[in-house]
């Protein structure tokens, strides 16, 4: 976990810890209720996903087990012991047999090697799991608060729009409003209702998303949400953002560890092919026959199994295209990290200046038609449906501007994700590779 806690802590400036004794457990425990004690915010929503997601957890502990296999290859492989003993007619034979596997004795150093490769790659796997976790809380907050915000801004239009209605309803009794107008009114304070219902069903949904993934039940689901998102940031210029993919990223430094594990393990095959076994064996004798007379014959046995139909080749092809199957699959993932990584870097720029145009140019000029109508309304200028007309589209700007916010912060975090690992679940490509390695697939055993 040391490597794991590190790349975190300087790449998220996050702590996560893999949970194994209940004393750590009850101190991931304390601190989660410690930032739940305040209004959760995005930072404090991602580091309780990394001590408290127990699909991250799960990840910690497949890193263990290949932990266990790495220490289990680095040991010599054991002997077998056998004893026979055979009697009758006074006669008495007892064998002892000591068998040990030469060949795996001798091929242990670089097997040792070839674990340890794979090892470091699950190392990176983890690494990326838990950029995986953090990124997803952290999109799961700011969808859960951009609703929130929603719900918040609809609740004060639907306060307008009813108090609109109620007074062109009274109008009405007094004949100074049309039907129609009432109608109109009583509309658009319906439509507003309805949009509020949808965005507190959205709320709802959003905010148990963000439960499941900082892992929350019973009282401690009962946390706070801000308002609103934060503010537009000011946008940092950024170098070059494949460069910096392709050197940083997780997920492409785990293959290249595992592409490294196979070439080992070619190379291993390559020298074993033409011998499968190899076993020495010491015997040891001991014999009575039934006239007394003792004898104890020592010597020993090797057994060598030959491959006499192929010469090992048909192991050796296999494990030649193993091989090239994850250069091309690392080559075809360097190739979609460095799109990913203008895609990326392209949906962050638009975003934000998609976000920026609501919130400089669109909001102000929307609060500027409203007051005008309103002048012009009093001066009966205008009518009544110009007015709700006006109220409608003022709505539906204020809500699209609460999403292209949220699309923004969204896009930052699938930004970061494009640079440094972590943007989505490992695909069916790299599960591919990850059963064809060297530890696993018979064409890397000398066996």
């Amino acid at each position: 976990m040391v490597p794991v806690v590190s790349r975190v802590s300087l790449e998220l400036g996050k702590d996560t810890a893999k949970i194994v004794t209940p004393a750590d457990a009850a101190a991931a425990q304390s601190r989660v209720r410690l930032i739940l004690a305040r209004p959760l915010t995005a930072d404090g929503a991602v580091q309780i996903a990394l001590l408290n997601n127990r699909g991250l957890q799960a990840g910690y502990n497949a890193l263990g087990v290949s932990e266990a296999d790495y220490v289990e290859a680095s040991l010599p492989p054991s002997p077998t012991v056998s004893l026979e003993r055979v009697a009758g007619s006074g006669d008495l034979d007892v064998e002892r047999r000591l068998i040990a596997d030469l060949l795996q004795l001798l091929t242990l150093p670089r097997r040792a090697r070839i674990a340890e490769t794979e090892f470091r790659a699950a190392q990176q796997k983890a690494i990326a799991a838990t950029f995986r976790t953090a990124a997803e809380a952290r999109r799961a907050w700011i969808r859960a608060v951009a609703a929130r915000e929603t719900v918040g801004f609809l609740e004060t239009a639907r306060a307008s729009a009813g108090a609109a209605a109620e007074l062109t309803r009274k109008l009405g009794e007094t004949g100074a409003s049309t039907k129609l107008d009432q109608a109109r009114s009583g509309a658009l304070y319906a439509e507003v209702s309805t949009e509020l219902a949808e965005a507190r069903l959205e709320t709802a949904k959003e905010r148990e998303a963000l439960t499941r993934q900082l892992g929350l039940w019973g009282r401690d689901a009962d946390f706070k949400l801000p308002g609103r998102l934060p503010g537009l940031p000011k946008l940092k210029p950024q170098g070059d953002v494949e460069a910096v993919a392709l050197s940083r990223r997780v997920d492409i430094i785990a293959d290249r560890l595992e592409l490294d594990a196979l070439a080992q393990g070619y190379g291993l095959t390559e020298q074993t092919r033409a011998i499968s076994m190899l076993e020495v064996t010491g015997i040891a004798n001991r014999a009575r026959s039934a006239e007394g007379e003792k004898a104890n014959p020592k010597g020993f046995e090797v057994a060598v199994q030959i491959p006499i139909f192929d010469f090992g080749k048909a192991r050796s092809a296999r494990a030649r295209e193993t091989y090239m199957g994850a250069v091309n699959r690392l080559l075809e993932k360097a190739v979609n990290a460095r799109s990913e990584a203008r895609e990326a870097y392209q949906t962050w720029r638009g975003r934000h200046d998609i976000a920026r145009s609501y919130q400089a140019r669109v909001l102000p000029l929307r609060r500027t038609i409203s007051e005008e109508s309103m002048l012009r309304y009093n001066g009966m200028l205008v009518d009544a449906f110009e007015l709700l007309t006006n109220a409608r589209e003022n709505v539906a700007s204020n809500v699209a501007a609460i999403r292209a916010k949220r699309d923004f912060f969204i896009a930052d975090v699938d930004f970061q994700a494009a640079l440094i690992g972590g943007g989505a679940p490992a695909s069916a490509t790299s599960a591919a590779v990850a059963s064809a390695s060297p530890a696993s697939a018979s064409a890397a055993s000398p066996h």
